[in-house]
């Protein structure tokens, strides 16, 4: 899940939430919704390994 920043950035958080905080794990902080996109895609390439 890709979310926009105050800041102008985009954030990857995880798709599921975490059980025991019961909110979503930031996986990075990118400067453009490409790279989040292609980070997001690199993750779940590497979670099919």
């Amino acid at each position: 899940m890709i979310r926009k920043l105050a800041s102008g950035g985009y954030r990857l958080y995880s798709r599921k939430k975490d059980g025991k905080t019961k909110k979503r794990k930031n996986l990075g902080t990118f400067k453009t919704r490409a790279a989040a996109e292609q980070h997001e895609r690199e993750v779940q390439f590497f979670k099919q390994r």
